[in-house]
């Protein structure tokens, strides 16, 4: 049964952005609009949703038309953020909300084949075009699919689980997502806190297939470059991989980088000047009350900044990393 869309840590990001009126604002994974209308309700300000996941920008038409010019809805990888609102001719932003990750709304349409929760076919794409999951699994080579599922789910059993891969398709094609997790759960155990033996499978092939660490790096650079001195960014991640990345994008950029050796001379100042500066060392979780209204947001972490009136460091690169 589908859970109702639930915002997650939304007070929390948008006492961050602290929108105010005049001000231009990115949704950058705009899935239901929440952190959207919440900016838009607070104060008389513009946004600019972006999605990769076409069904979205279709859903999203009639929100646009609830605010009357103040909501705009664009379709592309929020990695891209800069050249889309380029396009339309948005050349600074006052504040960047990204929620990482699969929605809410993707993970419940069983036709996506995100989870393997509800049987459906094996595909993964948010964007609907490209090679799917099924292609990953009938058509990589063991070793690959091993590193997938290691690097990207972080399974320690990744190698047994790419060899039952190999096995279970010289039978025939794997194309549904409970024909997957049949075969990961004869060989990974249930794990003591009640995580199914197929979560970090499925959670590597879907990172793999929407190349979601790469689009991170691209997405927060294009954000260092749109915000302006003041902008605001905050970055809610749902698992170690995702935050890993943020929080080393933005020790970086706030030059909070640690000396790697009391033994070498300290050159933390001898980079690019620093384009952030940390607004909570660490991170921000969800209280007790958000967890047990909204069981999704408990793996969820903030982490905010604020943009100096340095100059952006250069992009990071636009193909996977």
């Amino acid at each position: 049964m589908s859970m109702p869309h639930i915002p997650v840590l939304l007070k929390e990001v948008l006492d961050t952005l602290n929108p105010r009126d005049g001000g231009v604002y990115v949704d950058g994974t705009f899935g239901n609009g929440g952190y959207s209308r919440a900016l838009l309700e607070s104060c008389d300000c513009a946004v600019w949703g972006i999605d990769r996941d076409p069904n979205v920008i279709a859903k999203a038409q009639d929100m646009q038309a609830e605010f009357c010019g103040r909501l705009n809805v664009v379709e592309g990888r929020f990695g891209d953020m800069f050249d889309l609102l380029s396009a339309q001719g948005v050349s600074g932003v006052d504040g960047v909300a990204l929620d990482l990750g699969v929605s809410s709304m993707q993970l419940d349409q069983a036709e996506r084949g995100f989870s393997f929760m509800t049987d459906g076919p094996l595909d993964m794409r948010m964007e609907q075009s490209g090679p799917t999951a099924a292609d990953a699994v009938n058509g990589l080579g063991e070793e690959e699919l091993a590193n997938i599922i290691y690097e990207f789910g972080e399974e320690r059993r990744s190698r047994w689980v790419a060899r039952a891969i190999i096995e279970a398709r010289a039978e025939g094609e794997i194309t549904r997502t409970k024909q997957l997790a049949e075969i990961v759960r004869k060989v990974v155990k249930k794990a003591k806190d009640g995580i199914h033996p197929a979560t970090r499978t499925f959670q590597g092939l879907r990172i793999y297939v929407n190349d979601e660490l790469g689009e991170v790096d691209r997405g927060l650079s294009g954000a260092e470059h749109l915000l302006g001195a003041g902008g605001r960014l905050a970055v809610v991640s749902f698992h170690s991989l995702e935050d890993k990345r943020v929080k080393g994008f933005l020790n970086a950029r706030s030059g909070n980088m640690p000396n790697p050796s009391r033994h070498i001379p300290d050159t933390s100042g001898d980079g690019p000047a620093p384009t952030f500066k940390l607004l909570k060392k660490g991170t921000v979780k969800p209280t007790a009350e958000e967890c047990k209204i909204n069981p999704r947001s408990r793996s969820s972490r903030l982490r905010m900044a604020e943009r100096t009136d340095a100059p952006a460091w250069p992009f990071s690169k636009r193909s996977a990393a």
